[in-house]
Order: structure tokens, then sequence, then C-alpha cells
């Protein structure tokens, strides 16, 4: 175990050395890779303030029953019962709200003061109907098992027409997918430019110190001791210019919350930009530390297997 931990302590003191040898284009390497790496960080920190607005949006869509105007009111309300069921079958949640073509005719008339006109015909126009707020869709599974529902509710005797008001949580659910299969993408290609920044920069330290490797070799070092502080190196430059990047973000969010003020305002909002929590700062830091030692990895294994 001590041996193990000298062996790691020397070579943690290499890759300290290696680092501060370059110290300039050390800095600028991190820049340039903090630069990649703010572009998915800020994706992904506008998704995690999206998200809740997202699912807060999708609580209660309706779906809007309504019966023929024939129907006998004990027959609509014995409805209820079916309309239950149906729910039930679907795996769904939901309130159930009985509207008697009465009680839609006095909020017509509150709304659009047309009781002059209704008076007119001699006869309620309205039919009688239900509401279902459905609650707990989140997702486009969710969303999409309304369909099989209303289709089962359009089915229902007496019931001639079935309004779904889903069609714009399935448009929010189907933006959020796009944005982050977007963001994905977006995060490998950077992620791709990351570990080829790495793997130019550990190149020209090995090639830098290509006469102290040979050396180390002769005399019995092995390929791990001599690879391991290169590893290192890597893992750290990509350690540093990802808290860069999620600094820089984290900064960003103030002047950018500022000029939103005044915006959300206007809607009667309080919404903010938040920073990231500490445990996805953490995964971050850890993605960016990865991307470092393997960029690193491909690099001294292609390189000291050419001075070998």
């Amino acid at each position: 175990m001590k041996n193990w931990l000298r062996l790691h302590a020397y070579a943690l003191n290499g890759a300290w050395r290696h680092i501060r040898a370059p110290r300039g284009g050390f800095i600028l390497n991190v820049v340039v890779i903090a630069i990649a790496l703010m572009l998915p960080f800020a994706g992904l920190t506008l998704l995690e303030n999206v998200r809740p607005v997202s699912e807060q949006l999708v609580v209660e869509p309706e779906i809007s029953l309504f019966l023929a105007a024939d129907t006998p009111r004990v027959q609509a309300t014995s409805l209820a019962a079916s309309i239950k069921r149906a729910v039930k079958d679907a795996q769904l949640q939901g309130k159930l709200e009985f509207i008697p073509r009465e009680k839609a005719l006095d909020a017509l008339d509150a709304r659009t003061g047309l009781s002059a006109a209704v008076t007119a015909l001699g006869v309620n126009p309205l039919p009688d109907a239900y509401v279902l707020k459905l609650s707990g869709l989140d997702n486009m599974a969710d969303a999409n098992r309304t369909d099989s529902l209303v289709t089962r509710l359009q089915a229902l005797p007496g019931v001639e027409h079935v309004q779904l008001d889903s069609a714009w949580v399935k448009r929010l659910a189907a933006v959020m997918q796009v944005l982050q299969l977007a963001l994905l993408l977006l995060a490998i290609t950077l992620g791709t430019v990351v570990v080829a920044v790495v793997f130019n920069t550990i190149r020209l330290q090995v090639l830098h110190q290509s006469e102290e490797i040979v050396l180390s070799k002769l005399v019995g070092a092995s390929d791990a001791f001599v690879c391991r502080p290169f590893y290192y190196a890597g893992a750290f430059l990509g350690l540093s210019a990802g808290t860069l990047a999620l600094g820089l973000v984290t900064l960003g969010l103030h002047p950018l919350n500022k000029a939103l003020a005044d915006v959300v305002r206007l809607y009667g909002s309080q919404f903010q930009l938040a920073p990231l929590g500490a445990a996805t700062w953490l995964a971050l830091l850890a993605v960016s530390a990865t991307l470092g030692w393997f960029g690193a990895m491909l690099s001294v294994r292609r390189s000291i297997g050419r001075l070998a």
C-alpha cells in the first residue's frame, strides 16, 4: 500500500511539473477547453431550470365530453361511472365534473351577455357535458395514453363529441425531448473537441520530454510508471477547465436574470435562472476530468509507442 501511494504521489508531482513548465500554454489550453465546455454546461443549466416549469404546465390537461342534445338527464348523469372506469383502465388519474346545460348557459351569459339571444331562441342550445381534468401527466408516454382514452370515451352512448386539450402537452414534451437530444449531440461534439485539445497538449509534453522518457525506460521504468504523470496532467487539465466553465456559466446567470426580470414581471411571474446544484457540479467536474484523462491516455500511448 505504501509503495502504491508513493508511486501515485510521484506521478502527481510529475504531473504538476509538466503543467507548471509551460505555464502560459497550460492556461491557454484551460481557457480553450473551458469555452468548449461552457456551451453544454449552459444548455444543461437552461434545461434544468425549464424542466420544473414544464412539469407544472402539464399538471392538468382537460378532456371535455359533450353529450347529445337529446340525451336524458338520467342517462347523462349515469355516464360518470363509465367515464371513471375508462380512466382507471387507461392507468390515468383525474377529477371528473358534470356540467349541466343550465350551468353552462349561466356561465356563457356571464361571460358574453347573450341572455337576450338565448331567450329569443326559446330553447337552451347547450348540451350537458363532463370535464375530466387529468393529473400526473409529465412525459410523452402519459400524454399518448390519453389518445386511447379519448377513443374509448367517444364510443360511450350519448357522447357526441370529445375534445382533448393536451395537444400542447405533447408539443411541449416533444420540444423538451428535442432540446435534450440537441444538448446530448452538442456535448458529444464538444467533448470530442476537449479530447482533441488534451491529446495535442499531452503529445507536445511527451515530445518535449522524450529524452527523459527514453532514459527512464532504459533503466527499467515500466510503461505505467512513465505514463501515469501524463494521465494526471490530462485529468487536471480537464478538471481546471470544467471548474472555469462552470464558474463562468454561474456568473453569467446574474446579468441574464437582470435582463429577464422585466420580461417575467409582465407575466406576473418570479422565474429566475438558478445555478446547478452541488451534485450536478461534482458530476460535471468528474466528466471533465475523465475527458482529460481519456485524451491524455490516447496521446501518451500513441506517442510513447513511437518512442519505444
